[in-house]
């Protein structure tokens, strides 16, 4: 099959797949003109990956769960092992962004949020503890 009923079959756009390509995940035939020819394996591939980078697998992760879908003398511990992996990445991920909420909710109840212009979160972001110096001057003597 062409790209493009891979690209329907598998739900990822033809960029995508020419990338897995590329990067050797996904290796279709080729065809006597040099058009790709997709397997219903490569579909299956392809939609294995899809569904790997959904869950947050990155590339490299995605080979070592192509390679242990393909092994069919895996053991499971090792899919679990990669699973939990990506689990603890995840909680570490979730609790940055809480911390990250934190702190943008704390400057952002510091802000007046009217027409002065004294903001604590601008201040913040250029490293400054005190009211911005809107003078010109740097305040050395």
């Amino acid at each position: 099959m062409n790209i493009g009923t891979a690209s329907e079959l598998s739900r990822l756009p033809a960029k995508t797949i020419r990338y897995y390509e590329e990067i050797g995940l996904v290796e279709p035939t080729r065809s006597g003109n040099g058009y790709r020819d997709f397997s219903e394996t490569d579909v299956q591939r392809l939609t294995f990956l899809q569904r790997a980078r959904n869950l947050g697998f990155s590339i490299d992760e995605c080979r070592d769960l192509l390679s242990l879908y393909e092994d069919r003398n895996r053991a499971s511990a090792d899919v679990k092992a990669l699973t939990r992996a990506k689990i603890r990445e995840v909680e570490r991920k979730i609790e940055e962004l809480r911390s990250l909420k934190r702190v943008l909710a704390t400057l952002s109840d510091a802000c007046h949020g009217d027409n002065r212009p004294e903001c604590p979160i601008i201040d913040d972001l250029a490293g400054e503890t005190g009211p911005r110096d809107t003078s010109g001057k740097d305040g050395k003597s």
